[in-house]
């Protein structure tokens, strides 16, 4: 599945867009399509993908968003399994912005009081939830238009974040490309590179629900996680520095279980974050085959895996969704109807020498790889 792109940064490597070519080619080879390019900076532009199983993905510019996949369930009926609107339009306008489907950036995840010390410079940081920075700040990456240009099954969107931009230093360049295979694969390629030492934590907030979007409760879905750790958080959902383990906990995902059977627990944990929203700290992986997560649902038998190079995996359990959003669906969508499992580094690393490094630095390149695969089963196990 994944061809052993590392965690680390690899030195000297050129910018993000001397591989723009390689990675079409790349993503024709794997969907197996003829090369065809469209390309665009249309802030409403949204690109469809279509495998020779069925199954297809619509994505933004805005945002470098999906915004709809399609799969089929155990009888051939196809639904869409991820939260969003029809039109791009909505993702702007809507008083709330829960992320749907985005590409989180500069640094997906909580930074502590907004502020971090690098190479002995304080750099200050939007803060955009409560007393912390979030998913990179007010105007992160999830809203704003990237260039995009898509080739047969893949696109590719690529931007550039200006030094200061939300309080980051350095200029970022980055491409964020989407490749859909006919093994019925979502691959997520990141690159970036920089002039000026930065922390750098990209990742995509998809909501899924494989009930189909629109659905009342993603709580009876089974889900295994390959984690035997976890990070704790603080009443600001910034972790507090620690890895403990899951045994005996109600974050022991590590043998399939409804996502809702512990959810209600008392627990200070899940009460600081009014249910699931913590970083999972990801087993060794001895071979790329190894899924780091597995959500299945039993009516429709539709199954999702989730491989990556990443150390972390954020499960999300759409906490603070209240239905005061209407879908593509028609239907609202309500608290912990859908959730989210966001492949990525820790969150507040910069302040967290302990944790694994996210600064990137002139001359490394930021490479990461994640892959949705979808597929039908009676069950988890299968």
């Amino acid at each position: 599945m994944i061809k052993g792109i590392p965690v680390s940064f690899p030195r000297h490597s050129p910018s993000c867009g001397a591989y723009l070519i390689a990675f079409l080619l790349i993503a024709i080879a794997l969907a197996g399509v003829h090369l065809e390019a469209k390309q665009s900076a249309d802030p409403d532009a949204q690109f469809d993908l279509k495998n020779a199983k069925g199954m297809e993905v619509r994505l933004a510019a805005y945002g470098a968003r999906v915004t709809s996949i399609k799969v089929p369930d155990r009888n051939g009926h196809f639904a869409d399994v991820v939260l969003g609107f029809d039109t791009v339009e909505p993702y702007r306008s809507s008083p709330k912005k829960p992320y749907l489907g985005v590409t989180l950036g500069r640094y997906a995840g909580r930074i502590a009081n907004g502020l971090f010390t690098l190479d002995s410079v304080e750099h200050v940081l939007a803060k955009n939830n409560g007393p912390n920075h979030n998913h990179g700040g007010t105007t992160g990456f999830d809203k704003v238009v990237w260039d995009a240009k898509q080739t047969g099954n893949s696109v590719t969107f690529h931007r550039t974040s200006s030094n200061g931009e939300e309080g980051y230093p350095g200029n970022l360049d980055v491409c964020v490309t989407y490749t859909l295979t006919d093994k019925d694969e979502l691959i997520i390629d990141y690159r970036a590179t920089t002039d000026r030492a930065t922390p750098v934590n990209l990742s995509n907030h998809s909501y899924f629900n494989l009930a189909g979007e629109g659905s009342e409760t993603v709580l009876l879905h089974d889900l295994k996680i390959n984690a035997d750790g976890m990070l704790p958080i603080d009443k600001t959902s910034v972790p507090i520095g620690k890895i403990v383990p899951v045994a005996d906990t109600p974050f022991d995902f590590r043998q399939p279980k409804p996502v809702g059977r512990d959810i209600d627990q008392p627990n200070e944990q899940l009460a600081h974050a009014s249910g699931y929203d913590h970083t999972f700290v990801l087993n060794p992986r001895k071979a790329d085959l190894v899924p780091v997560a597995t959500l299945h649902e039993k009516t429709s038998g539709r199954m999702m895996k989730v491989f990556t190079d990443q150390p972390g995996l954020q499960l999300y359990t759409a906490n603070f969704l209240d239905g005061s959003l209407t879908g593509k669906s028609g239907r609202p969508y309500a608290r912990q109807s859908a959730l989210c499992l966001e492949t990525q580094h820790f969150p507040d690393s910069p302040n967290q020498s302990h944790f694994p490094n996210t600064i990137l630095r002139p001359g490394e390149t930021y490479q990461s790889r994640t892959i949705y695969q979808f597929s039908v089963s009676d069950s988890l196990g299968e």
